[in-house]
């Protein structure tokens, strides 16, 4: 764990290094902790595996096209998250007709690039075939639809994924269950028996569940510690909980984040940062940078001080293919590099954070 005071110099450490780079000198000496023996600079991927974790970026197939992009994703990170092609539109668009091409593709592209690729995401409100939210079904024949889908999917990449995010988005704000299709006709047991179906077809993945807005302390992560604490007293199998990390400046950093992945370790199942990204109203400027690169540097000690936080996934690594300005107007730069793949200020936190845990 990193102290206070380790992590001021850390701080210093990187606006130095920054200073460096802008004025064409030398590295800093504090910057050496991150090479290796021939002086090559580490990869974010080398140094989170030297405290036995990962650090991943998720990548969409349209954007394997763009190879600058391909080459220095398969280069930098050691795990990828398929953004839409394992999601249930992707993978079953018909009932009962299957397409993996999608998923196939990101699998064959993080195999050849020595990445591990984590399976998301087998049921989630979201993105669904028409077929299935169009219709009226009653509770045996969706959970019928349901078991046959995730057990074929979940086979299909059996050995080629190493977790899967079973169930995506399952609660409310305010801690209750989401009124999805599943919950309405299915009632809340839907959740065991997707991990169970999971668990049968694949006995190895690592299975979690996900959402977005559990990294503070709150309702929302309450009900998700409260299920996953009564799903372990069922034996029902659960082995993760992802925390995914769409954060926003203006809305404040999440309070209690270390003590929130802390107490679902102390559950017995392992941590992930899953999806994330800091966005900030644009435009952007230095101090608004400068207050994103202390996050991102914040949010990896989190992960790096609690021993079952298993990794880190950028939603994507750069500005240029963020899904952000899209979904939330006027808002952006929400990752550590830039739309022409320059490093921006995140990216030194994140590695300071991670080489000063490998010098300590």
């Amino acid at each position: 764990m990193r102290t206070p005071a380790r992590r001021a110099r850390a701080g210093s450490a990187a606006l130095a290094a920054s200073a460096a780079l802008l004025l064409g000198l030398a590295a800093a000496p504090a910057a050496q902790a991150g090479t290796d023996g021939a002086g090559k600079t580490k990869t974010l991927h080398q140094l989170a595996r030297e405290s036995g974790r990962y650090f991943g970026a998720a990548v969409d197939n349209p954007e394997l096209a763009d190879t600058e992009f391909a080459d220095l994703l398969g280069t930098e990170f050691g795990q990828t998250t398929p953004g839409n092609g394992m999601k249930w539109y992707a993978t079953e668009p018909q009932r009962g007709v299957f397409d993996f091409t999608a998923g196939d593709e990101i699998v064959d592209y993080a195999r050849a690039n020595g990445m591990k690729v984590r399976g998301h995401t087998l049921l989630w409100h979201s993105q669904l075939p028409d077929w299935l939210t169009n219709g009226t079904w009653t509770a045996d024949e969706l959970r019928s639809i349901l078991k046959n889908h995730i057990t074929k999917v979940v086979k299909h990449y059996r050995g080629k994924v190493f977790a899967w995010d079973v169930a995506n988005e399952i609660m409310n704000e305010d801690g209750t269950y989401r009124e999805n299709i599943f919950y309405t006709t299915l009632g809340p047991g839907y959740v065991a028996d997707a991990l169970r179906w999971a668990r049968a077809a694949d006995p190895k993945v690592k299975l979690y569940l996900n959402d977005y807005n559990v990294e503070a302390l709150g309702p929302k992560s309450d009900a998700y510690y409260t299920l996953i604490k009564q799903l372990k007293k069922e034996r029902v199998p659960i082995d993760g909980f992802g925390m995914q990390g769409h954060l926003a400046l203006q809305y404040g950093f999440p309070g209690g984040l270390k003590e929130n992945m802390q107490r679902f370790a102390g559950l017995g199942v392992d941590v992930a940062v899953t999806e994330l990204d800091i966005r900030m109203l644009l435009p952007t400027d230095e101090t608004k940078l400068a207050q994103q690169a202390d996050w991102y540097g914040q949010v990896t000690d989190a992960c790096l001080a609690v021993r079952r936080c298993v990794g880190i996934t950028l939603w994507g690594y750069t500005d240029r293919h963020s899904w952000i300005p899209a979904v939330f107007p006027g808002e952006g730069a929400a990752l550590p590099w830039d739309e022409d793949l320059r490093r921006k200020p995140a990216y030194d936190a994140i590695r300071d954070a991670l080489a000063a845990e490998h010098a300590s």
